[in-house]
């Protein structure tokens, strides 16, 4: 499994980050003990979870369950250090919180929750899981309105979370930052702040990332590329629809639809047609589809490190088989067509 730096930090993970958050709900602990395994055995050493997870669903009963899991096995394996641990405080309107927005305050908490979860010392990427004014993403970009935003209040919140991070990191709790759903102007906000007041610089940036998900590709492509920002990208199999088991109506029993119909809002009327383009691509040359997608990622012209999840062993055997495969250019040409053709499915 290659291996790429993590921003611009001492961190080599490898270039695929094994996801969790079904742990605790549609895959038991022992499946999840069997998946860090086998992705280690991989090669794949990199792990990212939330104080939210798991999800399917998400509510205050499970919150946090998928952390003891890992915290588990790290108890169990004895290999702490074997990896790189990367988690998520919850943004404003979470469950676990009575709906607290991130500040200095619930960072410490969370982080402090988080580490006797884990059963660790220290989380190696520590992520804001949304921002706390709001975000285009999960398809809030059709409507997003930024001009209820308030400027000073939102660099008052930033320089505030940094002096939480600062003494986290100095106490030896927290290594590095990340984002997730964030935009491009928060981001080089977080950077300019983090620069100006000496606290820890954005490593990452965990926003949604697939062939039928691509609003990472212009403005935060660039941030990526100039600034060193590696793209975590979540839902790189488009939840599932990118495998082709939903083809035909089909809806799989335990599969993620069959928990959530509407699939986050992802279940729109064009998705079977533009995932079957990408699925007829991937047959035209003999390819796997869930091998080509993850590629198809890791090959994009920014830093890139797509986020699997695996419901179950079977599953994470398949993508582990294609961990190695690079795409011909014919491949990626066709997949710009079809991107062309369907350019936003939901």
């Amino acid at each position: 499994m290659k291996k790429t730096r993590l921003g611009r930090a001492d961190l080599m993970v490898s270039q695929f980050c094994l996801g969790s958050m079904t742990w605790g709900t549609q895959t038991s602990e022992a499946e999840g003990h069997q998946q860090i395994d086998a992705s280690l055995d991989a090669g794949i050493n990199f792990i990212d979870t939330a104080e939210a997870y798991p999800v399917n669903p998400m509510n205050k009963e499970n919150a946090g369950r998928t952390e003891e899991i890992i915290g588990n096995w790290f108890a169990k394996s004895g290999r702490r250090n074997d990896v790189v641990l990367a988690t998520k405080v919850a943004g404003a309107g979470n469950y676990i919180r009575d709906g607290e927005e991130i500040s200095s305050k619930t960072i410490r908490e969370a982080v402090e929750g988080s580490l006797k979860r884990l059963q660790t010392d220290v989380i190696d990427l520590y992520q804001l899981h949304w921002p706390n004014r709001g975000s285009y993403m999960f398809r809030q970009n059709w409507s997003y309105d930024p001009s209820g935003q308030d400027r000073a209040a939102t660099v008052a919140h930033m320089e505030d979370v940094f002096s939480a991070l600062q003494g986290l990191v100095a106490e030896g709790k927290i290594r590095h930052f990340g984002l997730s759903n964030e935009s491009a102007w928060g981001t080089m906000m977080w950077l300019q702040i983090a620069e100006r007041m000496g606290a820890p610089r954005v490593q990452s940036i965990q926003n949604e990332y697939s062939l039928l998900c691509r609003l990472y590709d212009t403005d935060l492509a660039e941030l990526g590329h100039n600034e060193d920002i590696s793209l975590l990208a979540f839902s790189p199999l488009a939840v599932g629809f990118l495998t082709g088991k939903y083809q035909g109506g089909k809806i799989p029993e335990g599969s993620r639809m069959s928990i959530n119909e509407k699939m986050g809002g992802r279940n729109s009327d064009r998705v079977l047609g533009a995932a079957q383009a990408y699925l007829d691509i991937a047959t035209k040359h003999g390819l796997d589809p869930v091998h080509m997608s993850l590629a198809w990622c890791c090959q994009r012209p920014f830093p890139v490190i797509p986020i699997f999840g695996a419901t179950t062993m079977a599953q994470l055997e398949h993508i582990i088989a294609g961990k190695d495969l690079v795409l011909e250019q014919d491949v990626l040409d066709d997949i710009t067509a079809a991107h062309k053709s369907y350019p936003m499915p939901y």
